[in-house]
């Protein structure tokens, strides 16, 4: 029987309730437990596929296909754990579910009520996570904030879940701020209170509390969100704000954290190998020299949109000791004319994923730019195709060659569906997604920095390059050097006569891990280092 830690989350929004999940998997992992974690997002929509990232920003994508909240991103760089779609339930999902069997006569006529119909499909899901993962304890994270309508079910469940299980199989974690007013340098302990108040009128008494301070505390401040929360004092920790994301793990842990939950599990308490991940930070905090890569996107006053991405470059930057500093570059305000005013005091660019036509056009500026001036440059599934196009319009001489997802009825469809792709076409579920297995060539740009196959990289698209092209594109010089060997389809694009210019149909950042970063993003770190040194020889000579 697994053991089942609840994270919930009081006072606001965004209190960083998945860092800590993902800090106590970690140490967890490293104390030898098999751990696996969910995230249950309150929102009617069945899951964030179809919300716009300005809502909820990135959509993750696991190995099995799901559309999930971006937590599971942390989740998995956190815990180097692959997480499937038992792993981010919705109350769309939840409800879908229950109408479905009510609609099959599974209820035997009865009236389907949140109690007990909804609140029994929420805890099959924990059950479910239980047996398909095997593992030895779930962390299970509840969105949203306590005294939300919209969560009670969650909570509700997990009420029900404890009493089911037993106190020494459920562990409850409460997330809440603590407020510093810097005029009169006081901390405020009132809003942790009624928050841990509010959820215990659920019927919740938190185990755990964890709090997200800007300041340090001292005793006195523990021990009286101690005696008003009623939780023991050496159950209360800090979340103190840090410059490194990954160095919560280690505040966490000096506090020994895992020590109290082995002890409510009456688990064995044994030591947690963190010497690897001590390096890691260490090195993130030493790093010297800086390289600078434009991202060139429609979302940037957004930079969730692109949280992956960005934790992909950091990644390979910390592989080469290397900071990585990044321009958030409106595709929508960038074009041919500005484009060399805009990108040229920069070592690299990141073309992401998207879909629609707006700022489509900047994007591929910003491609021909790179294409034209030997900067290395990543263009990341929608980065694909537009490189596909740009180079039909300007190499090809192929001016009205487009993607009939903005043209259906365009004379050189180069980006297109496949022919019965789909029957008749909507928004939810009908991309290409999750992972699909890749044929890279050896001669690739790329092929240096893998070191296990076969590969597998994980997908979510829905147009495709136009293999009619194929031939065309090779013998121009670009280069398809990766493609699925089972259906043919193109996956990885770069031009010969090019440092490194190279796009991927997948999304390389899902498969990015903080001690093990992707061989895409390698590649273009290792060749923006490179770009960078010889512009400063040059800068260098000249000024001599």
């Amino acid at each position: 029987m697994a053991k089942f830690i609840f994270i919930t989350g009081g006072v606001v929004s965004s209190l960083g309730k998945g860092i800590v999940a993902s800090s106590i998997g970690r140490i967890l992992k490293n104390k030898g437990f098999k751990i696996f974690m969910q995230k249950f997002d309150p929102y009617i929509n069945v899951d964030p596929g179809t919300l716009s990232p300005y809502q909820h920003g990135e959509v993750y994508v696991t190995d099995d296909g799901a559309e999930t909240d971006l937590d599971l991103g942390h989740y998995e760089r956190f815990t180097n754990e692959s997480l499937t779609k038992l792993s981010n339930i919705t109350t769309g999902r939840i409800y879908s579910e229950v109408i479905r069997k009510e609609r099959e006569g599974k209820y035997l006529g009865k009236t389907v009520q949140v109690i007990p119909h909804i609140t029994n499909e929420i805890k099959l899901q924990l059950k479910r996570a239980e047996d398909k993962s095997g593992a030895d304890i779930i962390i299970t994270e509840i969105g949203g904030t306590v005294g939300d309508i919209e969560s009670l079910p969650f909570l509700e469940a997990i009420r029900q879940f404890r009493r089911e299980r037993g106190i020494e199989n459920t562990l409850f974690v409460h997330c809440v701020l603590l407020p510093y007013l810097n005029k009169s340098g006081e901390i405020k302990t009132k809003p942790a209170q009624h928050s841990t108040k509010e959820l215990g009128s659920l019927g919740i008494q938190p185990d755990m509390i964890v709090l997200r301070s800007e300041v340090n505390i001292n005793n006195e401040i523990r021990e009286k969100i101690s005696l008003f929360c009623d939780v023991k004092k050496e159950n209360v920790f800090l979340s103190k704000d840090v410059d490194v994301i990954y160095d919560v793990v280690l505040n966490l842990y000096k506090q020994k954290i895992d020590s109290q939950i082995c002890q409510h599990f009456k688990l064995t308490n044994c030591d947690a190998k963190m010497e690897t991940w001590e390096n890691l930070v260490k090195k993130i905090k030493n790093l010297k020299s800086t390289i600078k890569i434009a991202l060139v996107g429609k979302y940037v006053s957004l930079h969730d949109a692109y949280l992956s991405v960005v934790e992909a470059l950091n990644a390979a930057g910390y592989a080469y000791d290397e900071k990585i500093e990044i321009g958030w570059i409106n595709s929508e305000e960038l074009d041919d004319v500005n484009a060399k005013k805009v990108l040229k005091d920069y070592h690299g660019i990141v073309v992401p994923g998207g879909f629609g036509e707006r700022g489509s056009e900047g994007k591929i500026a910003a491609l021909k730019y790179a294409r034209l001036h030997q900067i290395p440059l990543l263009g990341i599934c929608f980065g694909l195709q537009l490189m596909a196009i740009e180079f039909a319009r300007n190499v090809l001489k192929l001016p009205d060659a487009n993607t009939t997802e903005f043209k259906p009825h365009c004379e050189n469809p180069i980006i297109d569906l496949l022919e019965n792709q789909y029957e008749g076409i909507s928004l939810g579920g009908t991309l290409r997604l999750g992972a699909y297995e890749l044929s890279l060539s050896n001669d690739s740009k790329v092929y240096p920095y893998y070191h296990h196959f076969p590969i597998f990289e994980r997908h979510r698209h829905r147009y495709e390059f136009n293999n009619k092209y194929l031939q065309m594109f090779n013998d121009n010089g670009m280069f398809v050097s990766g493609r699925n060997p089972h259906s043919g389809l193109v996956e990885v694009m770069e031009l010969k006569n090019h440092p490194y210019y190279v796009s991927s149909q997948f999304h390389p950042e899902f498969k990015s891990r903080p001690n093990h970063p992707h061989p895409f993003f390698l590649g273009l770190i290792a060749h923006a280092k490179e770009y960078r040194n010889l512009k400063e020889d040059a800068n260098f000579k000249s000024n001599q």
